[in-house]
Formats: structure tokens, C-alpha cells, sequence
């Protein structure tokens, strides 16, 4: 079976894009808005039952920095010296923390990356 995010060389040269609704709240921080179920049977009859079809996932100050940089157009590489710059310190080790919570988001779909990226 093929690893999923196997088909980069580098993802430092990835450009990931958000691939889920999110909402800013009043700190001015990201909250993901993820669906309880992504199945279509699932979807169809038991969402409708829920008082509440989504959950919240709050990201703090550096998680809400790289999902806002995930436009789609932006590398992974820029979004890490961008966090540097801004949280200084704070953010170290910043490559490897950036790469680990992209992942993560790409892991969950919450982010996809972008055809020009894949190899050939």
C-alpha cells in the first residue's frame, strides 16, 4: 500500500492548501470547523439526528499562524521563515514542527497539496 504524502521529495517545497471550513474567533485564532461523519450513509442518517453535526478543533497562536498561510500558493518553506520571523524563538524548532503539523493536517484532510508539487 502506497503512503499518502510519499509522493513529495521535499515538503519543504510543498504548497498545501485548506481543504476544511474554519471559523476566526475573538483572540483572532483559528478554530476548525470538522465534521462528525464524512461517510455518505453515515452523512445521510445520523447527521440529521445530531444536535450537533461538527466539532470545533482550536488551534493556538502557531497552528492558526500556518493554517492562515495555506493558501494554496505559499511553499511549506516560506510559511516556516514567515513563523520564524514572526514568533522568533517561540517557534523553534520551527522547520521541524511546521513539517510535523502539516502532516498531521494532510494526514486528517484537513489540508490537500497542490497538483504543480506531486512528483513525476
Amino acid at each position: 500500500m502506497k503512503k499518502r504524502g510519499a509522493r513529495f521529495r521535499n515538503l519543504l517545497q510543498a504548497t498545501p492548501k485548506r481543504n476544511l471550513q474554519w471559523e476566526i474567533d475573538d483572540n483572532g485564532l483559528i478554530v476548525l470547523v470538522v465534521p462528525r461523519f464524512t461517510s455518505p450513509l453515515a452523512v445521510r442518517w445520523l447527521v440529521p439526528m445530531l444536535s450537533k453535526p461538527n466539532f470545533r478543533l482550536k488551534l493556538d497562536a502557531l497552528g492558526s499562524f500556518v493554517w492562515d498561510h495555506c493558501d494554496g500558493v505559499t511553499p511549506v518553506s516560506v510559511i516556516a521563515e514567515n513563523m520564524r520571523r514572526e514568533f522568533g524563538a517561540k517557534a523553534e524548532p520551527v522547520y521541524e514542527r511546521v513539517t510535523a503539523f502539516i502532516w498531521r493536517l494532510e494526514r486528517e484532510r484537513f489540508l490537500v497539496f497542490t497538483q504543480n508539487n506531486e512528483m513525476q
